[in-house]
């Protein structure tokens, strides 16, 4: 399985109907050059090729997930309840502990019996398969806020939440995407192997067993099931992952870099299990924590990841060391680590909005550890443990 493959950027990684839409759609451009008007006029106005197999499919997701909300209080048996609560923990962590943290930034490495667990937890999930996942995220995370970010928050909320998978895709995805290193996934095994038999997988760990196991061992009513242990389950686990990247590209303080989107918001961060730390993470995104903080009370991926690491099967846990995390701070954050004047940064407008006009350079961006514009410099202030 070490075949070296380009990125799946021209059809549907899957086949399946919440698959990313894979076709292309550009700004509109106009005729005759035009006198330059004012920023909020200049913006650019995409043409929506809308994707109606995937806005029929997530139509049935929220009405299903609002069925099944009240089926839980109402109708549902107590294992019921337990399971769904199971499910969308080992799913919420086969994306953060796993395609994240793991995979997209390598911030961490695991031995083969846990890379196999977190696949398993992250088909639970269904957010396409992991090759796919990761090569998006590496691309948002090399070109946030641009043409080729695939979830770019420049066009609204809706769009960066949800709207994203409702239409096809911006060609410079599609071209910034070709960039992007996918070399060391091609030689996992286990991300291979669950890219090969996905569409079987996904239906069987997703839908299939969450369904049965109740109806076979607790007696639970198949209707009930369906509603609450997969479609409840599975649209409330897919909103708390894109929330960071709608909510958490838009509201919040950036303490370690003000020229970007991306912003701390505990909120998400509590629902996402720890991904909520956001302008933390763009800034170091090699750290396994994706966060300042040691603590796991709003980071419940960290303190899985630590247990792992104590029982062997996790290690090379990386993480910024606090010189390289203040240096950070008072070269470009906005001051709330450091509340005090004369920590502001001269290069940046504070009367500008930093989401508006492109003050954030893209080039040198990293999507994480092994990056090819990642400094020897930086490499060398990353502090390892286990």
């Amino acid at each position: 399985m070490t075949t070296k493959m380009s990125p799946n950027l021209t059809g549907p990684a899957t086949g399946l109907f919440l698959a990313e839409a894979e076709v292309i759609t550009t700004p509109k451009q106009s005729q005759q050059p035009q006198v330059q008007p004012s920023k909020k006029l200049h913006a650019p106005k995409y043409t929506w090729h809308i994707v109606w197999r995937n806005v029929l499919a997530f139509v049935y997701l929220h009405v299903g997930a609002l069925y099944g909300l009240y089926l839980l209080f109402t109708a549902t048996k107590g294992l019921t309840v337990l399971w769904t609560i199971a499910l969308g923990l080992m799913g919420g962590l086969g994306i953060t502990a796993g395609a994240h943290r793991l995979w997209a930034h390598k911030a961490y490495k695991a031995k083969w019996p846990l890379r196999v667990f977190l696949m398993i937890c992250q088909t639970i999930a269904f957010q396409n398969h992991i090759y796919e996942w990761v090569r998006d995220h590496r691309v948002h995370h090399k070109f946030t806020d641009t043409d080729a970010d695939p979830h770019n928050s420049r066009r609204g909320f809706f769009f960066s939440h949800i709207g994203w998978l409702m239409v096809k895709k911006h060609d410079d995805v599609k071209i910034k995407g070709k960039q992007i290193d996918m070399s060391d996934l091609e030689r996992d095994w286990v991300v291979m192997f669950q890219k090969k038999y996905y569409l079987f997988l996904v239906t069987l760990f997703c839908f299939i067993l969450p369904t049965w196991i109740p109806i076979r061992f607790w007696n639970e009513a198949g209707w009930t099931s369906w509603y609450v242990a997969s479609i409840f389950r599975y649209t409330m686990s897919l909103n708390n992952t894109w929330l960071v990247n709608s909510a958490a590209h838009m509201w919040g303080t950036k303490p370690y870099d003000k020229t970007i989107s991306p912003s701390e918001n505990l909120s998400v961060a509590v629902l996402a299990f720890g991904e909520g730390w956001h302008n933390f993470h763009h800034a170091f995104p090699w750290d396994y924590k994706t966060s300042e903080f040691s603590g796991y009370r709003s980071n419940i991926t960290t303190a899985f990841i630590d247990l792992w690491a104590r029982m062997g099967l996790a290690y090379q846990l990386k993480t910024t060391t606090l010189d390289m995390i203040e240096k950070r701070a008072k070269r470009s954050g906005d001051g709330s680590r450091f509340p005090t004047k004369g920590n502001k940064d001269d290069n940046v407008d504070e009367n500008k909005d930093s989401n508006e006009g492109h003050t954030h350079s893209h080039e040198g961006e990293v999507w994480g550890w092994d990056d090819k514009d990642l400094t020897q410099e930086d490499k060398e202030l990353v502090k390892i443990t286990h």
